[in-house]
């Protein structure tokens, strides 16, 4: 279907009547053409858990990394962070599907990122931190890529065939993620007097929070050959961030993990205070016109 102009594809329908996206691109469930079939012996909720832990990991952090735009240094890291943000949404909005799909509920995408409430989400606090200045914008990326493409890399062989799907498609544009902020922190680091004290206060800020990256949640215990055990992802992550601190002439900081609640994290529905305002902005427009479409 063609328009004159863009405005004429913003009230138009599709071909089976539904309300179309924005500028006529249409918007088509996440998991067509996607095997959904549950695992032999998975349990769904288990896996709804899990997928959403994912999900909701890539979710915030694309919410994040969007707040920067008009804020990067250049307009080219304007763009690439933005295409980064767009990748992590790509991989959120199936993981969110699958969620729902699997733990028998039917929540879509939407009712699962508009219309839970902060106790709900289950990702790791990391991703929830304010945006800082840009030397921790690019520590932060490293080492949530760094982390997140060691954890792809092993679900491409996961036997629920969603999250093989996610993963094999994830893993090349994580790689991306991950070179870019590599880059950008060598070249930060190993650069003058003052971008190397901003880079190295980046990493000492987030760092209390990369502890929790790597704690296996019960949820991933009871999937096995799904999920991913958190704890197996420690060594790949700590040789690649100690070889772009090494070339960056930084020091990998040694502070002691943030503390949490009883037990409970982020993967526990338990978050920094930072997540309420997000999720607050992030909500609203969804939560006052519930039943909207356009």
């Amino acid at each position: 279907m063609s328009f004159d102009n863009a405005y004429q594809a913003l009230s138009a329908a599709d071909d089976d009547g539904e309300s179309r996206w924005a500028f006529g691109t249409g918007f088509d469930d996440p998991l067509s053409g996607v095997d959904s079939t549950l695992p032999d012996g998975a349990d769904g909720a288990e896996l709804g858990a899990y997928c959403l832990m994912l999900g909701d990991d890539a979710l915030i952090a694309a919410h994040r990394l969007t707040e920067l735009v008009t804020l990067a240094p250049e307009l080219e890291d304007e763009l690439a962070l933005a295409n980064i943000a767009l990748d992590l949404l790509g991989q959120a909005r199936l993981l969110l599907s699958r969620a729902g799909q699997a733990d028998g509920t039917g929540r879509d995408e939407d009712r699962l990122a508009y219309f839970r409430d902060e106790r709900e989400f289950r990702n790791v606090r990391l991703v929830e931190l304010p945006v800082g200045d840009f030397g921790q914008t690019i520590a932060r990326l490293l080492v949530f890529s760094t982390w997140r493409l060691a954890l792809l890399r092993r679900l491409v062989d996961s036997r629920d065939p969603v999250l093989a799907a996610v993963a094999a498609k994830g893993v090349s544009e994580v790689t991306y993620h991950r070179d870019y902020a590599a880059r950008w922190l060598v070249r930060l680091g190993d650069g003058t007097e003052h971008s190397h004290e901003r880079a190295q206060h980046g990493l000492d800020e987030i760092w209390p929070l990369v502890g929790e990256l790597f704690e296996t949640h019960a949820t991933e215990r009871g999937l096995p050959a799904v999920a991913v055990r958190a704890e197996e992802l420690r060594g790949e992550f700590d040789e690649i961030i100690a070889q772009v601190c090494a070339a960056a002439t930084l020091d990998v900081p040694q502070a002691a993990p943030q503390a949490s609640v009883g037990g409970r994290a982020g993967r526990d529905g338990v978050h920094t205070e930072h997540l309420g305002y997000l999720l607050a902005e992030m909500q609203s427009l969804a939560r006052a016109h519930p039943e909207a479409t356009w």
